[in-house]
């Protein structure tokens, strides 16, 4: 008896040791909570864990807005836990606290911190949330460092600085408990119409590509394998963009699979297999018919499988529900969610309409729960290369020492000074010369006005050029002002120009005030209101009565400086004409006005080049530097153009003048004739000729002569930003590698074809000062 006792005892014990590990696992802690473990095995140790809502909780987002009805906070950052049980009891994906909440950074740090306790306390798996932000040129919340928009970071053509300043953004953003930014946007500016060609880095995809990666490099650093306490997750915008049909927003892209590939894919492709971009955002319009949220060959193939892509693809906001009720590819918002979580659409943002169907899809089997376990595994993915299952919490004390520093104001002024492109500077008038001014008059609708571009919110202090003037000269000189003209105003709820009429008294009161003075600055050009996201535009004129203001301003007989401020190019022909002195300054940032002073009196030489051609009128367009020879805008080489008008542009691509000049010479080539698989490098003399130190923006441009396709008449493929002190010299080199030669040939086939390359050096696309051929051979 007491054998068969011991016997039962035995393989009791056996048992127990056998079905240990599932019984030890419910009280021990869980495989996906140990830090030490590889990100994958934990993935999918969750993933086995959750259930069917959990999961779908995964691929949805919510926003918190003042405006909502539903608070989840209390303005001090505390959470309401009765709203919090509705919304985050399965768990969510992203989160946006939108600025409209006007959270000081302490405030933003806390209500992150207790979002995140509760989720971690209070629901099953305790499963962190993203939070996701908007950053295009500062973290767009209150007390934020805005600085220049991406089109004047684009003008420094200053790769090391854009990392700097999207570190900046990146280290602000995480300080206050987010972790994901929706920026940078890497698709082409090729169409000035296009009230969003200001959130790009210009027209060209090279330039494009160095400007994004740069960016992706500042917001989540160089190591690939993680995303540290002071870097968020960057995702590209929007794939694939840039050039919509007649310069719509959301309107088709109308590209070959060449141009797609050549062109617009690009800067994606680059920012993804180099900077390992870890989010990608799906855009609203279509190509060749299919919507982006549902075309499997973008997301899938180009994307994923030949890009190697390991990263979320996230909807632009209501992007799904677009499918249903703009696009028509889908009969209702379930059908939506259908097509674009298999086609490799990871989360819909901003709100989940149609996302919310997935749990009843999946059960009904319209989508495969596989399909689902993707979408949640690059989610979580996310969360844990972030770190927020080991420590989702954030220091408010660090968050309120951090945002809008000193340092940080730095950073702003320098993209601001480097961002300024000097168009015309007719018998030097610029600088001015404090010792010969007694009186400046400063006129302009934007001289006096907070411009920062879109997606700016209200960073802690903006110095208007007005204000920047007056701090720089004190009681040096006697500063008057005059608005000169309003350019648009509501009437309505209707956004309408100001006519002439209206605008004759301030006109006059402002040929009163430059009388007065001994020089004139004038602040001209755009706004938020008559050009931003969803505000396009059917010309590219200046609005209202500023031509008007600018000739009553030269009538006076006093020199007028022209400020620009604008996202996109305008068509300036009267401006160009008759100032003497023209600056584009695009949108500066917060610290506009210390710019500007820096730049008018002297104490900072700018050195911007453009990065998208500034056309003569709308029907010139598309106007883009690198295009085929047959095209009307192929110069330098066009012959004709269109009849009464000039082929050529206002101000070409590459081109910005100086204080002072440079001389290019002794072009070098290591090598003049390589393999198709070999490399050499070019290199030549940079000198300043002039009296002040300055900046150079020297530019690699390169034309396949003989090819079975037809190639750009010319296309950058380099650029040095070179510092010279007066009479300096220096030696500067440009390596000339396959994949700056290489192009889709007639079969499609990514390759370099043997002949002759003309290799040219200049200080803008139509300056050439240098060239040499380079023969490539087939063996």
């Amino acid at each position: 008896m007491k054998q068969r006792f011991n016997f039962l005892l035995a393989i009791a014990c056996f048992l127990f040791v056998v079905t240990a590990p599932s019984c030890k696992q419910s009280g021990a802690e869980p495989s996906y909570k140990n830090p030490k473990l590889p990100v994958d095995e934990r993935v999918k140790d969750l993933l086995s864990r959750m259930t069917l809502d959990e999961k779908v909780g995964q691929l949805s987002c919510t926003m918190v807005a003042s405006y909502k009805t539903v608070k989840l906070f209390d303005s001090l950052g505390n959470l309401n836990t009765r709203v919090a049980d509705s919304i985050l009891k399965n768990g969510l994906g992203h989160i946006r606290l939108d600025p409209s909440l006007e959270f000081h950074p302490q405030i933003s740090a806390r209500a992150a911190n207790n979002l995140q306790k509760y989720l971690k306390e209070k629901t099953r798996l305790g499963i962190p949330v993203i939070i996701h932000e908007e950053g295009l040129h500062g973290h767009v919340s209150l007390d934020g460092t805005s600085f220049s928009m991406p089109m004047g970071l684009a003008s420094t053509w200053d790769t090391a600085l854009v990392e700097k300043l999207y570190g900046m953004t990146a280290e602000e953003i995480r300080c206050r408990g987010s972790h994901l930014v929706l920026t940078p946007i890497v698709d082409l500016g090729r169409d000035p119409r296009w009230g969003r060609t200001e959130e790009t880095y210009g027209e060209d995809p090279f330039l494009v590509a160095q400007m994004g990666l740069s960016a992706v490099y500042g917001f989540q650093g160089r190591d690939s394998g993680s995303i540290d306490s002071k870097h968020v997750i960057a995702t590209l915008k929007h794939l694939c963009h840039g050039q919509p049909e007649g310069g719509k927003n959301t309107a088709p892209s109308n590209y070959s699979e060449r141009v797609l590939r050549e062109t617009f894919f690009f800067p994606f492709k680059e920012c993804i297999t180099k900077g390992k971009a870890e989010a990608v955002m799906a855009s609203y319009n279509e190509i060749d018919g299919i919507p982006s949220s549902t075309n499997k060959w973008l997301l899938q193939k180009v994307l994923h499988e030949e890009w190697g892509f390991k990263g979320v693809v996230v909807s632009d906001y209501y992007g799904v529900s677009r499918l249903a009720n703009v696009h028509f590819v889908a009969k209702d918002f379930a059908d939506a969610a259908k097509q674009a979580i298999n086609t490799g659409v990871d989360i819909e943002l901003v709100e989940s309409e149609c996302y919310m169907n997935l749990k009843q899809l999946v059960e009904s089997k319209e989508v495969n729960i596989e399909m689902v376990d993707r979408a949640v595994s690059h989610m979580l993915r996310h969360k844990f290369i972030l770190g927020l299952f080991d420590n989702p919490y954030v220091d408010p004390q660090v968050a309120e020492k951090v945002v809008g520093s000193q340092a940080n104001r730095k950073l702003a002024l320098q993209s601001a000074h480097e961002s300024v492109v000097l168009l015309k500077n007719e018998n030097n008038i610029a600088p001015l010369s404090v010792s010969q001014l007694k009186t400046l008059a400063v006129v302009g609708p934007n001289a006096n006005r907070v411009l920062l571009g879109g997606y700016s919110y209200k960073p802690k202090q903006f110095i208007t050029v007005l204000d920047g003037i007056k701090s720089k000269l004190g009681d040096k000189v006697n500063v008057l002002y005059s608005e000169g003209c309003k350019i648009n105003k509501m009437v309505k709820d209707e956004n309408v120009i100001v006519p002439l009429e209206e605008n004759k008294a301030m006109i006059n009161d402002a040929v009163q005030v430059a009388k007065k003075a001994d020089a004139i600055v004038l602040a001209i050009g755009s706004n938020e209101q008559i050009s931003a996201e969803s505000v396009d535009r059917g010309n590219l004129d200046m609005v209202g009565s500023q031509n008007e203001l600018l000739k009553a301003m030269l009538e006076t007989g006093k020199p007028v400086i022209v400020l620009l401020f604008n996202g996109s190019p305008l068509s300036i022909n009267y401006v160009k004409e008759k100032a003497p002195v023209i600056f584009e300054c695009w949108y500066m940032g917060q610290e506009t006005g210390t710019a500007i002073a820096d730049i008018l009196f002297g104490d900072f030489n700018p050195g911007g080049k453009l990065p998208i051609t500034i056309p003569r009128s709308v029907g010139q367009l598309p106007a883009y530097y690198n295009c085929k020879p047959t095209s009307k805008m192929a110069y330098p080489n066009a012959k004709g153009g269109y009849i009464f008008e000039e082929s050529t542009p206002l101000f070409p691509f590459g081109f910005g003048l100086s204080y002072t000049t440079f001389e290019y010479s002794q072009l070098k080539m290591e090598k003049s004739v390589i393999r198709k698989n070999e490399k050499t490098k070019v290199s030549f003399t940079l000198k300043n000729t002039g009296k002040m130190a300055g900046d150079e923006i020297a530019q690699l441009y390169i034309r396949d002569l003989i090819s079975s396709i037809t190639r750009p008449v010319i296309e950058l493929k380099g650029f040095k930003k070179v510092h010279l002190e007066p009479g300096q010299t220096k030696e500067v080199s440009f390596d000339v590698s396959p994949d700056l030669l290489s192009f889709w040939d007639r079969d499609m086939k990514y390759s370099v074809e043997p002949g002759d390359f003309s290799i040219m050096i200049g200080a803008s696309c139509t300056d050439i000062k240098l060239k040499s051929i380079l023969k490539v051979e087939d063996k």
